[in-house]
């Protein structure tokens, strides 16, 4: 894992990819940090963070677009399969070398607080807490475009999706505000996330049997609950998908200034479900 890790993060300061990821995230911070700190006045460098937020969905996608579809295009990834080393191992390597990346930008944004309390009164714990979410948020999402990257071999159809994803993430408060929340709006929204879990289970096991049985508990649980307590299903769905709010929790450390585990758990909980379902898709592909 280490040689990978260590190949991984100098090719990406061989090519322009690191200093060009490097280059706009701290452009992107740095205008919000002037904007709303040195000349807005504004004491909490939190602020700036909650508005730069969004330079994820344009700087990740670059970062995550080679990290393993362009292995595939050039078949080099025939090799990673058939190293006599974990692939677990292997997409650690590449997912750290990322991560590493992704810490230079944030280790220097340790200077703003400094830099505001220098020049009047500031408020380090908070900032520095939102610091460490939004660089956790930013795992997340390396995680989430390693993955999209796993699927095809293209690195321009990685980025798209890797873009899209994230575009759907910043917005998912406000889409899921958009959903039905009668009783039948959420029989039918659990029946297609129900469809969807088949789905990834069936393309991951290729196990006929368990992909039927949590088809059909799952759909008789909520047919069940739809018949008998119809009142109990009514807005469940929109609350469970809030519930997976990326973005909301990193609202809480910004704008709030709460120190939320449980959306730390989450942000963790995204990372190995992305990371694991990156090495199963390798594991797919070495046994095919």
């Amino acid at each position: 894992m280490k040689a990978i890790y260590k190949r991984e993060l100098r090719s990406y300061f061989n090519s322009m990819t690191g200093y060009i990821f490097i280059a706009v995230v701290i452009a992107f911070t740095g205008v919000y940090f002037m904007a709303v700190n040195l000349y807005g006045g504004y004491p909490y460098f939190s602020e700036a963070l909650m508005s730069a937020l969004s330079v994820f969905m344009f700087a990740i996608p670059v970062l995550t677009m080679r990290s393993l579809a362009d292995e595939r295009r050039s078949r080099t990834d025939q090799l990673l399969l058939t190293a006599p080393v974990s692939l677990t191992r292997i997409v650690l390597g590449k997912y750290l070398a990322m991560v590493t990346v992704l810490a230079i930008p944030v280790a220097l944004f340790c200077l703003c607080p400094v830099i505001i309390m220098v020049n009047g009164t500031g408020y380090p714990v908070s900032d520095y807490a939102s610091l460490f979410a939004f660089f956790l948020i930013g795992c997340v999402f390396i995680a989430i475009g390693m993955f999209i990257s796993s699927l095809t071999e293209s690195q321009i159809i990685a980025s798209v999706c890797t873009f899209g994803v994230l575009f759907a993430i910043y917005l998912w408060p406000s889409l899921v505000n958009y959903l039905p929340t009668s009783a039948f709006g959420s029989l039918v929204g659990f029946l297609a996330l129900i469809v969807i879990v088949c789905a990834v289970l069936w393309s991951m096991t290729h196990n006929a049997l368990l992909t039927a049985g949590v088809g059909v508990i799952g759909a008789g649980t909520v047919f069940a609950l739809y018949l008998f307590n119809s009142e109990a299903l009514a807005g469940t769905f929109p609350a469970m998908l809030g519930v997976f709010s990326l973005r909301d929790t990193f609202t809480n450390f910004a704008s709030y200034r709460m120190f939320d585990v449980g959306g730390l758990v989450l942000y963790l909980s995204f990372i190995f479900v992305f990371v694991f379902l990156t090495v199963q898709t390798l594991q797919k592909r070495r046994w095919s």
